[in-house]
């Protein structure tokens, strides 16, 4: 980091810690009391604050993470500084430790992007800071940063896990995969990423050697036109099926694989991936997920997946492979018709934007999820054509990744889309400028509205004298 991209980064980090304490302190004043989750997750974490460690919530569904490393935090903070009574451990002081977390987050994002595009020489200093300040306060991630959720602290350790791995260091980043894991147990996926990664960048060295033996300069490019799918699949197969290969790229992964393991084992003696409560948490194929998070994605990447150059591009790729599109549409129709899922608190919690969304959108006819295909298909194709930089092994494992951490979710909920959309976000080639303050100006203006309407947009409902808030 150069001496006047390290003076702006840390100016950049110091306002935007700042601001969100003032939002913080506004959060506190606002609302002392746990408020939707925190309503379990701040008592569990106040009995390990007192040393009650076989106490559990069974109502709670994520592993203990989060309390371990607040009673971690909190408790050397306590001693240091003298704190007794109610304020060690209380409500504000769980929340805060989600602040730290959401300033980590900031470091790591401008960490990743300077590793992802170390080779671009064209992207400026100023351009990295304002890309992470951006994704740093991605507002459904943002949100979190106030509450005493699992969010942020989820995302700290995986965006850590995979800045350890580009880095090559895979047993620190397995350790942190595990302590994400520890936050939410559907971070094992993004621990398969990253040894995904490293078997991707295998596969991309050697495909380079194939094409290389044989002068074949048609598809050296690697952006995976369909033509060449047939011929990747090949390679892919007889890589895979070599011993040496396949014990090299154990010896590579071989942290990774640790953890995926114990992860199965975990599985089997839970009898299941949810701890506590799972009668709202059944595992299911609702492949419609898919096209809400390409639909989320382009709503909160519309800068750059909604341009006038990429309808036309869309419009010219549509108009040369009718038939493939056509074939997409059918098998989008038929996902749709036969494996929509709507769980029951997607209809009945009216403090979440997705009720509102399903209600106003797809409640308002039954056909209304067929004519959205179209908006699906495009934004499907503008996600893809945004990273067609990266290589076809790596797209392939990404998109894996993406199904398996979509797909099994039965509740629609906007959360489960903040770590893949964030890892798709870090590795598209950077926008212009333009582009990139109007996404910063875009997130600026949806954070003020989700904090405008939590903070002062209070509702009761009937036979009820508790006050209920929008949020995420």
């Amino acid at each position: 980091m150069e001496g006047v991209e390290a003076y702006g980064f840390s100016a950049a980090m110091s306002g935007a810690f700042l601001l969100s304490s003032l939002l913080f302190a506004a959060f506190n004043r606002r609302l002392r009391e746990p408020y939707m989750d925190e309503a379990f997750h701040v008592p569990q974490a106040q009995a390990y604050c007192q040393g009650r460690f076989q106490q559990w919530d069974p109502m709670i569904t994520t592993l203990p993470g989060l309390y371990l490393l607040s009673v971690g935090v909190v408790k050397p903070a306590a001693w240091l500084f003298g704190w007794t009574g109610s304020v060690v451990c209380s409500t504000g002081m769980l929340r805060f430790i989600n602040l730290l977390f959401s300033a980590g987050n900031f470091y790591l994002l401008y960490l990743l992007l300077l590793k992802i595009h170390q080779k671009n020489k064209a992207v400026s200093g100023f351009q990295r800071i304002l890309s992470s300040l951006t994704l740093a306060i991605f507002p459904t991630l943002y949100f979190f940063t106030f509450l005493y959720y699992t969010d942020t602290g989820s995302v700290f350790f995986t965006l850590f896990a995979y800045l350890m791995c580009l880095y090559g260091n895979h047993k620190a980043s397995a350790l942190l995969g595990f302590c994400g894991f520890m936050f939410r147990q559907t971070n094992i996926v993004w621990t398969v990423f990253c040894a995904g990664n490293v078997v991707a960048e295998k596969l991309n060295e050697a495909w380079k050697t194939e094409l290389l033996k044989k002068k074949d300069e048609k598809i050296s490019s690697m952006k995976a036109s369909f033509s060449d799918l047939t011929r990747i699949w090949r390679f892919l197969a007889e890589y895979l099926v070599s011993p040496k290969n396949a014990v090299m790229l154990i010896a590579l992964t071989w942290p990774y694989i640790v953890l995926v393991v114990a992860f199965c084992v975990f599985v089997f003696i839970n009898g299941g991936i949810v701890v506590g409560d799972r009668s709202n948490h059944e595992a299911c194929l609702h492949f419609p997920q898919l096209f809400y998070f390409l639909s989320f994605t382009l709503f909160f990447s519309f800068p750059h997946l909604f341009t006038p150059t990429k309808v036309r591009k869309f419009l010219l790729s549509l108009r040369k492979h009718p038939g493939l599109y056509s074939l997409i549409a059918v098998a989008s129709l038929f996902l749709i018709w036969k494996f929509t899922y709507v769980h029951k608190y997607l209809l009945a919690d009216n403090r979440h934007y997705t009720f509102y969304v399903w209600r106003k959108i797809f409640q308002r006819h039954e056909l209304v999820k067929y004519v959205l295909v179209p908006v699906y298909i495009f934004a499907g194709w503008s996600f893809a054509d945004t990273i067609k930089s990266k290589s076809i092994f790596w797209t392939l494992m990404y998109f894996a990744c993406l199904l398996a951490v979509t797909v099994p979710q039965k509740l629609l909920e906007f959360r489960y889309f903040i770590l893949p959309f964030l890892i798709y976000r870090l590795n598209i080639p950077f926008p212009s400028l333009y582009r990139q303050l109007l996404e910063l100006a875009f997130y600026i203006a949806v954070n003020a509205v989700a904090f405008h309407l939590f903070l002062n947009k209070t509702f009761q409902w009937p036979n009820s004298i508790e006050i209920q808030r929008f949020m995420w």
